[in-house]
């Protein structure tokens, strides 16, 4: 299960909205975003496949990011990813 967090500790630098996007999308998409951030930032994306949550599960168990999961609404889930 991914961590949960209270947002508010979070400041996300930058953000990407893969709402309406199926697997992998929303993972690529986070791949490209995370390339633009420094060591320790904050990346938040929006996605609503619920695949997503297993997919960045991935993603910190292989990359070394840490990822926070919630829910926000309508089936809306924030990922916060701080980069490795």
């Amino acid at each position: 299960m991914p961590k949960q967090l209270d947002s508010l500790h979070l400041e996300p630098v930058q953000s990407v909205d893969a709402r309406q996007q199926r697997c992998p999308m929303p993972l690529l998409m986070a791949k490209r975003g995370l390339r633009e951030l420094a060591s320790g930032e904050v990346l938040e994306v929006l996605a609503t496949d619920p695949g997503s949550t297993r997919d960045f599960q991935s993603l910190e168990r292989l990359g070394g990011h840490t990822v926070h999961t919630s829910t926000i609404g309508d089936g809306v889930l924030r990922h916060l990813i701080v980069k490795a």
